[in-house]
């Protein structure tokens, strides 16, 4: 088995890996580690959870720190891209663990809070810069950053991107960035758009593919709970309250049902916090520190959160509410039983979800043990009807609407110009 010391490190960083307990890579950074150092651009697919950070991390420190006598001049030299503004700050933080026995400078920046704190580190020169899209390319167009020194570019989570409609500014920001580059491309999937993006991006590439995106960690224990949708409260409950005895992560689908299980979490004196798009900055990292901290039990998160949640040893993933998507279990389940570590993954289905757990089933190869204790068992077997917008009643009551009949001309009304009205910010 490969040990971190045969990848040839240089002695600043084999030593910080030393402190922090890192022996062996996983199979990315394996594989991954000795392209980057030898130059070469990397196509990088692994699941949530693999590694990918000190995959690239690590790699790029050293390289930065061997350039130094060449290229002294303080500027950003590795820019690293990531979708979301908790992913930028636990990035950060690894480049700080791993290289903090060298003297190269970083920074994050992200929307979302005051750039001003942002700017003046920037000003005080960095080496690298981990960032947003959407905050990258204001500061560019203000010309507070210049990208003509990038030497290594990073992608990270492109399929993320990709959901959440960053791809624009990823075309937009490739322009800008110089021809001549070492570039790292890195999703958890690999859809054709991201296919297409990374062809446009990397030069002849080493391939790295650790695991296929569809199966999940051996080292999760994975079961599902058959209960209705009215009991799942109750069910969270009882397992917090007689086997869960650690912090848990929990997922809704929505941000307006993650903020309803905080509440009504709160009710029964357990101790929850949500994080999600619709939260402030401060609010999203409070909530994620005092998780980490075990100032709260239990954190509800949304999908697009998911990716930015990085947590050592954590052992409970709770799915509140299955995802539609199979590949999204995946990346959930795949918080818990980091880094060869054990995990428990479980899943509340109710009758409306049986067809997501069939799908998700079929994608990871695998039945789901349904769980054998189950205090709330499903009752109701009916699927709900689809749902069918009904029109927003009219403010002024029952009140019948003015329409002139201008059909034939002979409205007083006919000739005069009415305005549109307006429905819920829309003219219709």
């Amino acid at each position: 088995m490969t040990q971190f010391k045969e990848l040839n490190l240089i002695d600043p960083i084999q030593n910080a890996l030393d402190a922090l307990g890192y022996q062996t890579p996983t199979p990315i950074q394996e594989q991954a580690i000795p392209p980057i150092l030898q130059g070469r651009d990397v196509l990088g697919c692994a699941q949530t959870g693999t590694g990918k950070t000190a995959a690239f991390a690590i790699p790029i420190l050293q390289l930065l720190e061997e350039r130094k006598k060449q290229n002294p001049k303080k500027s950003i030299k590795a820019l690293i891209v990531t979708p979301t503004r908790e992913l930028t700050i636990q990035i950060e933080e690894s480049f700080q663990d791993y290289g903090k026995n060298l003297n190269l400078k970083h920074a994050v920046i992200f929307g979302g809070v005051k750039q001003t704190p942002q700017v003046g580190k920037l000003r005080n020169g960095v080496d690298i810069l981990v960032a947003t899209p959407g905050r990258l390319l204001d500061l560019i167009d203000q010309k507070i950053i210049s990208l003509r020194d990038i030497e290594l570019f990073v992608l990270d989570e492109a399929d993320r991107m990709l959901d959440m409609g960053f791809i624009h500014d990823i075309k937009k920001l490739l322009k800008i960035l110089p021809q001549k580059k070492q570039s790292l491309f890195f999703s958890a999937t690999m859809p054709k758009p991201i296919m297409e993006l990374a062809n446009s991006i990397l030069h002849n590439p080493i391939k790295v593919e650790v695991t296929p995106v569809s199966t999940t960690a051996e080292t999760i224990q994975q079961e599902v709970y058959f209960v209705d949708k009215e009991n799942k409260v109750s069910l969270l409950h009882h397992l917090l309250k007689t086997e869960i005895n650690e912090s848990v992560l929990t997922f809704t689908r929505t941000k307006h049902g993650a903020d309803k299980l905080v509440k009504a979490l709160a009710k029964l004196k357990i101790t929850a916090a949500a994080i999600h798009g619709n939260k402030s900055q401060n609010a999203r990292q409070n909530a994620l520190n005092n998780f980490k901290d075990k100032k709260i039990k239990v954190l509800v998160a949304t999908d697009i959160a998911a990716r930015g949640i990085d947590i050592d040893l954590l052992k409970y993933v709770v799915n509140y509410e299955i995802p539609n998507i199979p590949e999204t279990y995946v990346h959930r389940i795949g918080r818990g039983g980091r880094a060869g570590a054990e995990g428990i993954a479980i899943s509340f289905c109710d009758i409306d979800e049986r067809d997501y757990i069939k799908d998700i089933q079929k994608t990871i190869g695998m039945q789901i043990p349904e769980a054998k204790d189950n205090p709330f068992p499903m009752k109701n077997f009916t699927k709900s009807p689809p749902k069918v917008k009904q029109p927003r009643p009219s403010k002024r009551g029952n009140a019948p609407s003015k329409v002139s009949d201008t059909s034939s001309g002979n409205s007083a009304n006919s000739k005069k110009k009415s305005k549109p009205k307006k429905y819920f910010g829309f003219k219709k």
